[in-house]
């Protein structure tokens, strides 16, 4: 079965970000390279640069979260305009509180955690980094 992965992209700080959700949902960075791991003749990577995050990834379950830092050279990225959400099924009702309550710090809550009309619990938020995340646990019937 494929997997599927979600991918950020930040603006110089997906180190901090990562590091952050790091510290909610545990684990070890599988790899970071840096911008200057990939520097050459073809690929000149400015000073400014050289330590900005070319890729990162986190895994979470049996998935990976992963991001890069965008180059200045490249332009910036909205961050308020990422309509994309992060999809977090939880394994129980007091895991999708403890992600929901991590996630939200410092964030914008958009959905408290509910019980949803759909017979989920549910809550969805933007978290202080810009990322929106949807988090839902669905009991066993």
């Amino acid at each position: 079965m494929a997997q599927i992965n979600p991918h950020i992209n930040f603006n110089g700080n997906a180190e901090e970000a990562f590091t952050f959700y790091r510290s909610i949902f545990g684990g070890e960075f599988v790899k970071i390279m840096r911008f200057k791991d990939i520097s050459s003749a073809e690929f000149p990577v400015p000073e400014n640069e050289a330590n900005k995050l070319m890729h990162i990834a986190l895994p979470i379950g049996k998935n990976f979260l992963m991001a890069n830092d965008v180059p200045a050279s490249m332009g910036r990225t909205n961050e308020n305009e990422n309509r994309s959400k992060i999809a977090i099924s939880a394994e129980s009702k007091e895991e999708a509180d403890k992600l929901f309550n991590g996630l939200s710090a410092g964030g914008q809550i958009e959905v408290p955690m509910v019980d949803s009309p759909w017979g989920n619990y549910f809550g969805m938020l933007r978290d202080k980094y810009g990322i929106e995340w949807m988090i839902d646990f669905e009991p066993k019937h």
